[in-house]
């Protein structure tokens, strides 16, 4: 199986920029996007063979979700049932009978860190929601968590120390959640791998220079690393300030 996350920052301009195009040559099990931007009947995106589930925030041209399958779920839900944090299109959460998938855009913290209290938040009561999930069954997790894990995660980690995305509690919260159970498949298979981002700014040419941060995702449920094939980041793709990740998964 294979799957595909990515944050297009804005559907309807990257569909200018080149997503059809990925879409179809990619030919994913399942492709989830991040920061689609969209309300509801804002676009029309045909894709022969996918079913189509969409989370919208309520705040207009802000955050929103979706998730693009070729195999009809179970269930799905919107949101992790936290009335605080459900209200930004910001969680899809399908069903399959061996396995839940989830796509989720983390809160940014914003700068100064003015919304780093509520990420924290955030942070606690979405793990909680992950781990009543793997409970029942494994977790596919991805998308834009908006955290450089370690210092190998990013261009420059010193100047960027107390950075929206690269704090301390930040970091803490996604190793909370690995030793939760849960696995960083790019590092399961290129734990040493240097330079290599999913997200640049849009400012001082950084994707030119490839002063990134990687800070786009496939988590899974550690029961399924003997399941896992193999991870990648779409470096080459452009259309959006993220690129593409990828799982390739045995199930």
């Amino acid at each position: 199986m294979k799957l595909i996350s990515w944050n297009v920052n804005g559907l309807r301009a990257c569909v200018q920029k080149g997503f059809p195009e990925f879409f179809a040559a990619a030919d994913a099990d399942i492709f989830c996007i991040q920061e689609s931007k969209l309300s509801e009947g804002q676009i029309d995106l045909p894709l022969p063979g996918y079913h189509q589930f969409w989370n919208y925030a309520e705040k207009k041209g802000y955050s929103g979700t979706a998730v693009f399958a070729k195999r009809e779920p179970l269930a799905v839900s919107r949101g992790i049932g936290v009335e605080e944090h459900d209200h930004e299109g910001r969680v899809i959460t399908l069903e399959y009978a061996g396995f839940f998938l989830v796509t989720c855009y983390t809160p940014n913290s914003q700068n100064e860190l003015a919304r780093l209290p509520y990420r924290m938040r955030w942070e606690d009561d979405f793990r909680a929601y992950l781990k009543r999930l793997d409970e029942k069954k494994p977790v596919i997790l991805c998308g834009d968590l908006n955290v450089a894990h370690r210092e190998i995660d990013l261009k420059n980690p010193r100047t960027n120390r107390r950075n929206a995305g690269f704090t301390d509690e930040e970091r803490e919260k996604l190793s909370a959640l690995l030793d939760a159970g849960f696995t960083d498949t790019f590092r399961y298979f290129y734990p040493d791998a240097e330079g290599v981002y999913s997200w640049w700014s849009y400012r001082f040419r950084a994707r030119e220079k490839n002063a990134g941060w990687r800070i786009d995702y496939f988590l899974t449920s550690a029961s399924l690393n003997e399941k896992l094939l193999d991870a990648g980041i779409h470096t080459e793709v452009t259309g959006s300030d993220h690129c593409p990740v990828e799982l390739t998964i045995a199930l």
